[in-house]
């Protein structure tokens, strides 16, 4: 079987090539993937090459195909797992394995013949065996795209922790009715946190979003209105950089819960200025440089009982509440998506990937097209009728993309 992908060689060397997968092995899957959505930390791998935690020191010889939220249907069932999978199955896929001896080792980083970003794939054994491969049940292939990134958020809403005086106990989750801050939360990682926020059973009183960019807030504020957040007994807050001092107006005994969604000292700072006793700060965003750093107030972990969480990606149990969540409809992370691609257009769009405004750049990986933001649907549907129907099935769904747009660029778009 013969796989189109892109595949990772170190340091802004990504390449598209066609090559031959090996023939599965008994206690392995071959897979179709259907589509992929573009993560910040692909671009951090490509950027980092070798260096990277997750990308092996030898890939220069021994490429590996990147991307890693992807969803698909299985082609081929291997002897070892016919009892559990069958082909035509629909599936999404938990990258964090945590395998034995490579805590780091994840599909889209570390493998030679599993990625998101190709047309077909050879699943090894090790994802079934760590329970990763997961059926998927929804109506729309990129919401099995999007859990993954959905289980990240989820994660990072478990890995928050706090405490109650004169004891060790430490009660995992979110504040129950807390107060929230999301900071620099306004991009497609925080709209996906702010739904999470308002929708789940563990909720804050008081949500505090932020953002540097009055366009995204206008926009988060379009899709999660205060008055839906309400409903939920959550009061919604969007403000455009304010102050620590606003910030602490608004709260003033400090926040239990503060996530930090850009890699800037500046924000962390804020961050950690903010929480209330027992606060916990969670630093969501990864950065590129190893030595990226920020102050933190030791007087107010001695004292106040601040103190840190983080989390790189979610577990398996964070992305099956994820895909549940969203064929219940309690979730919907279609706000996170702004551009359309096919498979040739992954290697600019991670490349440049910082630069490109808007939200998810999500793939089609049997597709040929340019990145293309949902926004400019209309204005080329003038010319081209293709384009025109997209905007049409958009403009029906809030301008957002939905099952219908994929039901038509799959059958109308043009073949890779």
């Amino acid at each position: 079987m013969k796989t189109t992908a892109v595949r990772l060689y170190g340091k802004d060397d990504l390449r598209l090539e066609t090559f031959e997968l090996p023939p599965i092995k008994g206690d392995e899957i071959l897979a179709k993937i259907v589509s992929d959505s573009i993560c910040m930390s692909s671009y951090k791998a490509a950027k980092q090459g070798a260096d990277h935690k997750r990308v092996p020191n030898d890939v220069a010889d021994n490429p590996v195909i990147l991307g890693h939220e992807f969803c698909g249907e299985l082609v081929e069932v291997g002897a070892k797992w016919q009892a559990l999978f069958k082909p035509g199955d629909k599936f999404s896929i938990q990258p964090a394995i945590n395998e034995p001896g490579n805590v780091y080792a994840a599909p889209g980083y570390s493998f030679p013949y599993i990625g998101g970003n190709a047309t077909y794939i050879v699943i090894p054994a090790i994802v079934m065996e760590k329970g990763c491969l997961l059926p998927f049940d929804g109506k729309a292939f990129y919401h099995g795209s999007l859990a993954e990134p959905m289980s990240c958020i989820v994660g990072g809403f478990r890995v928050n922790y706090h405490t109650s005086a004169g004891s060790y106990v430490h009660e995992m989750g979110i504040k129950q009715g807390g107060k929230m801050a999301l900071l620099a939360g306004a991009g497609p990682m925080g709209l996906g946190a702010v739904d999470y926020a308002i929708h789940s059973e563990r909720r804050p009183s008081l949500l505090a979003v932020t953002d540097i960019d009055e366009a995204r807030l206008m926009r988060a504020k379009a899709l999660y209105p205060p008055e839906e957040a309400k409903k939920h007994g959550v009061e919604l807050l969007y403000l455009k950089a304010p102050t620590t001092d606003r910030l602490k107006e608004l709260s003033p005994g400090g926040y239990d819960d503060v996530f930090v969604y850009a890699p800037v000292a500046a924000v962390v700072e804020q961050g950690s200025a903010i929480l209330a006793y027992d606060g916990c700060l969670n630093f969501f965003a990864g950065p590129t440089d190893p030595a990226f750093s920020a102050k933190l107030n030791f007087y107010d972990v001695h004292y106040n009982a601040a103190h840190i969480a983080g989390n790189s990606g979610g577990n398996t149990d964070d992305m099956m509440e994820s895909l549940a969540l969203m064929a219940a409809g309690v979730i919907d992370p279609s706000a996170m998506v702004t551009h359309i691609g096919g498979l040739d257009a992954v290697i600019g769009a991670t490349l440049n990937l910082p630069s490109i405004p808007g939200g998810k750049k999500l793939i089609y990986n049997h597709i040929s097209m340019p990145l293309t933001a949902i926004a400019d649907f209309a204005a080329l549907g003038e010319d081209d009728p293709f384009f025109a129907e997209l905007a049409r099935l958009t403009a029906q769904n809030d301008g957002l993309w939905n099952a219908d747009c994929e039901r038509f660029l799959l059958e109308n778009g043009r073949a890779l």
